[in-house]
């Protein structure tokens, strides 16, 4: 059992350090206040993090990815934490492993293009009465001679303006999800608004609708009826990466942010991280974030093994989620006044953090997936050797 990091590793995180630090925090500020970034800054952020071969770390080396394990992706996602989300779509990607399932022309079509950056998409799985239920969507795709006529709606899709297709999931029977691949600009696709968010500024989250969308053969990706695992398969990766590891890191920039103030910042004569109160909150988001971290640590492990960690990854997005939630919060008490002002990022990272008890399913299912299956596997979720 080794915790330590290797060297490689080590070298990984200096350069996503430096290239976050150096490209992508000279941009926050502007992002946050204009809630766009201009296309030409896009695309130079993307081709310099390309030229650093830090585009699609999640894909396999062969198709041009970083083809990195699942710990060593869990690492580099730690750092993302520590920028914008919608930057670090632009600068990282976001290659959905679905796509992986990619068969015959639909490779040259839709896999390499995405894995190279020359296309983008999106995952649009949530619908307005299909949130945390993932098999309530209505959605349908009926199968015809020339291929499949795709209607109904998504909601809150994430990128979805920038993104030139998306992987739709769609019923095409009564107890049966499929997933296509569904381009922009196909007739009777259309875009919805866009919902503005409380946080996650930049991001777009649109409304997708779809009338009788002829969709080509070719546009179903794996198997008929493979839908809904590829679905959860999608998730659980996204609630481990951009929920559990982005959760840690997030909250180590924060927590450093505020160490550097409490350290700073005085009051009745002395710094304010001289007082009980506050050193309370120091340490308890100290000993959370390195509890969190050890929970993704382990999960993304697992995955390495080959082992299914369904169970671990929810006790992940419970638990990194809320523990980013007390952090950033405690965040605002220790700066004060200065705290809730949009001067300082600290606001803007109270708003971020909300919603990553929303997102990819809530607190309160992941708990009571938790609980059923402790109650059915009992103390193997909890003991160390059983």
């Amino acid at each position: 059992m080794d915790f330590s990091l290797n060297d490689e590793q080590k070298m990984m995180i200096d350069t996503l350090r430096r290239f976050i630090a150096e490209e992508l925090h000279p941009l926050e500020d502007a992002l946050e206040e204009q809630g766009f970034l201009a296309k030409e800054k896009a695309l130079a952020v993307f081709n310099k993090s390309k030229e650093l071969g830090l585009y699609a770390l999640n894909m396999p080396a062969e198709l041009g990815g970083g083809g990195l394990t699942a710990l060593d992706r869990i690492i580099c996602e730690e750092q993302f934490g520590h920028t914008s989300d919608y930057l670090i779509r632009r600068a990282f990607g976001n290659v959905y492993e679905p796509l992986l399932e990619c068969k015959g022309a639909q490779v040259d079509r839709w896999l390499k293009p995405t894995v190279q950056g020359a296309r983008t998409c999106s995952i649009a799985i949530t619908e307005a009465g299909a949130g945390s239920d993932a098999a309530g969507i209505k959605t349908t795709a009926r199968k015809t001679d020339a291929g499949w006529v795709l209607n109904g709606s998504k909601c809150f899709i994430s990128d979805g303006e920038w993104s030139d297709f998306y992987l739709v999931s769609a019923k095409t029977g009564d107890k049966e999800i499929s997933m296509f691949m569904v381009d922009k600009g196909l007739p009777g696709f259309t875009l919805g608004k866009d919902q503005k968010m409380m946080g996650l500024r930049g991001t777009p989250h649109l409304e997708l609708y779809f009338d009788d969308v002829v969709l080509e053969p070719v546009c179903l990706l794996g198997e008929q009826g493979q839908g809904f695992k590829l679905a959860m398969g999608a998730l659980n990766v996204v609630r481990l990466a951009q929920v559990g590891a982005r959760a840690v890191g997030k909250a180590s920039h924060v927590l450093e942010l505020m160490l550097d103030y409490a350290n700073q910042r005085k009051q009745f004569g002395q710094k304010i991280g001289d007082f009980q109160m506050v050193q309370q909150q120091l340490a308890d988001s100290v000993i959370e974030i390195n509890a969190a971290r050890w929970l993704v640590y382990q999960a993304a492990w697992l995955l390495d093994q080959g082992v299914d960690a369904r169970e671990q990854i929810a006790m992940v997005k419970v638990f990194a989620a809320e523990m980013l939630g007390k952090v950033v919060d405690r965040a605002v008490q220790v700066f004060g006044g200065m705290g809730f002002c949009k001067e300082l990022p600290i606001e803007r990272y109270y708003r971020d953090a909300r919603v990553y008890r929303i997102f990819d399913g809530t607190s309160e299912i992941h708990r009571t997936v938790v609980a059923r299956m402790a109650l059915k596997k009992g103390a193997v979720l909890f003991d160390v050797h059983r």
